[in-house]
Order: structure tokens, then C-alpha cells, then sequence
């Protein structure tokens, strides 16, 4: 029986010492690599005003990394819409589904994703965002692309391309259930962060099920599940990599900041015992022991697809990696 697809979830990671030029060249050849090894999708993730992330304009990086490959898809995982007009990213992701027919995916989010001062760089306001707001402004994007779903809206009185052939996928994104039950019932695609080791994939899961109803863009459900995925050549060298990832997770939950350390920092870093010690998901190790994690992590949630992140401080080992997985997932 083959395996599910799989597919790469990128941040544009900028390790301590190197720079946003570098940290764009490495996910230029990250993307050029999983599209060689047989990859369905590349997505990048929108983050603004982070030292470590250099991924802050997806639409502009999607265009460079659709450019630099010839077959995978690539998307946004995701564009954070309450960060955006609906008509403006409407019109950046039909120009570049018109660049790349077939191969363009506008991966949405729900949660602003930064502080208030970046808030208030990007939407020159901070006004408390209202939630009823999201499901229209999902239905006012998908009826700029062409998906129309009601009679009004702003598709009715504005165009997002002149002249359209065919449409980016549409995908909902999240790390709780308001996604995926939005996801269902407009039956799209859904995409469950499971990386951010939060908890509840399960119940986003079994909500987005429960709710699907059959669209003009998909009969079933499609999951998509998320997960910290490093590979070595055995367990203990790939448990030295994720030592970054640790210590930067655990970073952001206790409201500090480290850095995207090497292996050897990292761990000699003194909160490190304490970011060991957090509870993770992240699968780890060789290529069988990957392979086998995401197998029972597809069985577990019920996925029609997996997408991982990489998140090692040294590019060559995210390619080592990505050839390690691949070699035994497509075998």
C-alpha cells in the first residue's frame, strides 16, 4: 500500500551568525531539493519582526521558489489573514497561480501571529480583530479566485485578475478546532499545526470530519498534519540536532529568546536541561524510525497527507535529513 504524500513545511530559519540572505538561499535549496526527491507541496510560513525567521512575505518567496523549481507546489503555510485585506491577497496569489498554473497554494490562518507594535506596522491600527469577521473574509478570497459561495460579497463588485484560467488550493490552517470546523463546513482542505507540540490534533481532527460537507473543490476530507520530522544517520546523531529545536521552543514558550544555537550551544546552554525536560513530538532519529513516527502519527489522526519541518540550524543536515526520509518514505 503506498504512503500517504508528503510535503515540507519551511520557516526560513536564521541560524546564530548567518543572515537573512543566507537563511533564503538554504530554503531556495531545500525547495529545489524536495521537488527532485518527489515532495507533493513546499510551504513557507509568514512570521514578521523575528531575528530568527526570515519568511515575512510569503507571496514574494513563493514567486522566487516557484521560479527556482519546476514541479512541486508552492503555497503559504499560511498567509495570516487578519493581517491582510482579503482583495490584496486574492490578487498576489492569482498572479501567481497565473505565473504557475497548477502549482500554487494559499494556505490561511486565523491568528495574527506577531506583537502590537508589528500590528500596528502592518495594519496601521491595533483594533481588537473580530472573530465573526474571518469566515467572510475566507468567502470574500475564495470568491475573488473564482470559488464563489454566496450571492454578495466582493466578488461581486471587484475582480482579482483579469482574466483567470485556473486557481490556487485553498486551505485552511490551524492549531484548534474554530479552523477546522470553519474547514469542514466550507469543505477545504485543513491543515492541523501538530508541530507546535500544543496538544488537541485529535479533536481538530475528528471536528473537521464531523463537519465536512462535500464542495466544488473537494469530496472528502483532506488532513493535513504537521510534524517536527529530523532524520540522521542514527538515533543519537539526530537527537544532537534537535537540540536546537528545543531550546528555541522552549524559548518562545516561557517568553525568551535564545536564538537558533548550533547543536553544541544549545546544549550548553544553561536553560537546556529545562527545555529537555518539555513534554515534544517531534519524530526523530534514522530513516526507518522517521518513517515508521509518521506512519503512526497518519494512522493516529487519520491524515490524506503529512507535511514536515526540519528545524536544524545547519542547512546541510536539513538536506541530509530531507535525502535520509525521502529515501525510505518513496521506496
Amino acid at each position: 500500500m503506498p504512503r500517504l504524500p508528503l510535503s515540507i513545511l519551511d520557516l526560513a530559519i536564521v541560524p546564530a551568525g548567518s543572515t537573512s540572505q543566507d537563511a533564503l538561499a538554504a530554503t531556495t535549496q531545500l525547495a529545489q531539493r524536495g521537488d527532485e526527491l518527489g515532495f507533493t507541496r513546499f510551504w513557507v510560513a509568514e512570521h514578521h519582526n523575528m531575528s530568527a525567521v526570515a519568511s515575512t512575505s510569503p507571496p514574494v518567496l513563493i514567486a522566487h521558489l516557484a521560479a527556482s523549481t519546476t514541479r512541486i507546489s508552492v503555497g503559504s503555510g499560511g498567509v495570516m489573514l487578519p493581517n491582510h485585506a482579503p482583495y490584496v491577497v486574492a490578487e498576489q496569489f492569482a498572479m501567481l497561480e497565473a505565473l504557475h498554473p497548477g502549482r500554487i497554494d494559499l494556505g490561511i490562518g486565523r491568528a495574527p501571529g506577531t506583537d502590537h507594535k508589528t500590528l500596528r506596522a502592518l495594519r496601521r491600527n491595533i483594533d481588537p480583530i473580530n472573530v465573526d469577521q474571518f469566515p467572510s473574509h475566507v468567502l470574500d478570497v475564495l470568491g475573488l479566485l473564482g470559488d464563489i459561495r454566496t450571492e454578495d460579497g466582493m466578488h461581486t463588485e471587484v475582480a482579482a485578475t483579469p482574466n483567470a484560467t485556473s486557481t490556487p488550493t485553498v486551505a485552511l490552517l490551524g492549531s484548534s478546532g474554530y479552523s477546522a470546523q470553519l474547514a469542514g463546513m466550507l469543505g477545504l482542505p485543513f491543515g492541523f499545526a501538530h508541530h507546535f507540540g500544543m496538544g488537541g490534533t485529535s479533536h481538530a481532527a475528528d471536528t473537521y470530519r464531523q463537519h465536512f460537507s462535500p464542495s466544488p473543490v473537494l469530496n472528502e476530507p483532506h488532513l493535513i498534519v504537521t510534524a517536527v520530522a529530523v532524520a540522521a544517520q542514527t538515533h543519537d546523531a539526530a537527537d544532537d540536532l534537535l537540540a536546537t529545536h528545543r531550546l528555541f521552543k522552549y524559548g518562545l514558550m516561557t517568553g525568551q529568546f535564545f536564538g537558533i544555537l548550533d547543536p553544541e550551544d544549545a546544549r550548553a546552554h544553561p536553560r537546556y536541561s529545562e527545555a529537555e525536560a518539555m513534554d515534544s513530538n517531534a519524530i526523530y532519529g534514522t530513516a526507518d524510525e522517521i518513517t515508521n513516527g509518521l506512519d503512526e502519527l497518519a494512522a493516529e489522526m487519520g491524515a490524506q497527507e503529512l507535511m514536515l519541518t526540519i528545524p536544524t540550524a545547519d542547512p546541510n543536515a536539513r538536506l541530509t535529513s530531507l535525502d535520509l526520509t525521502a529515501g525510505a518514505w518513496f521506496s
